[in-house]
């Protein structure tokens, strides 16, 4: 693929975004996106021929930069603390860099969750092994008991709700201050991580 194609293939799923995000799935139209795109239908359909493709497309590109690299770390030897910080680090970021995944994930959720499923599943991303560092602590004493599914979320809600209340956070708890509500944000990935680590390591 050339500069060309890379550079306008960016802007079609910038535009798709937009359009998404405002119209939904159902109520978005390839013309609105390629208007927004500032290019044609018809070389719009070139490069993704449909919505679905589109939407496909938005979700890859945002998995691809977080689901791998944890699939990589959780299969490592590395402590458990570890995995959880650098779980919670990277799924936030990966959610500042890409505000409008949890509502395309709600939608998509209640339209075709076997889609989701399968981009997780694809990734490598594999449950079992959090499961394994999770029983190697218990075992060495050093944390409780617990569920790796509790755990993985309440990792999930602590880091998804700021993202998805952001109108709710931002006009209650700073008074509409956006530059307010990125501090809080940047502070968030240390206090999940310290929650979360407090609340499984045994006293």
């Amino acid at each position: 693929m050339t500069e060309l194609d890379n550079t306008t293939e960016k802007k079609i799923l910038d535009a798709a975004k937009v359009v998404f995000l405002e119209k939904g799935f159902d109520g978005a139209r390839m013309q609105e996106i390629a208007d927004e795109a500032k290019i044609n239908k018809a070389l719009l359909h070139y490069y993704f021929r449909c919505k679905d493709n589109l939407f496909n497309a938005i979700f890859q590109e945002a998995f691809q930069q977080f689901l791998p690299k944890v699939a990589e770390v959780m299969m490592t030897e590395k402590p458990l603390f570890e995995k959880i910080e650098f779980f919670i680090d990277n799924y936030i970021t990966m959610l500042l860099n890409n505000p409008h995944l949890p509502g395309f994930i709600m939608h998509e959720l209640n339209r075709n969750p076997g889609r989701i499923v399968n981009i997780i599943k694809s990734s490598g991303v594999k449950p079992e092994y959090l499961g394994i560092a999770i029983q190697k602590e218990v075992d060495a004493g050093l944390i409780i008991p617990i569920d790796p599914v509790h755990l993985i979320i309440n990792m999930l809600g602590l880091c998804l709700f700021p993202i998805i209340g952001k109108p709710i956070i931002t006009g209650f708890f700073f008074n509409g201050s956006t530059r307010a509500y990125q501090k809080f944000l940047s502070e968030r990935k240390k206090e999940v991580t310290s929650f979360v680590i407090n609340s499984i390591k045994k006293k």
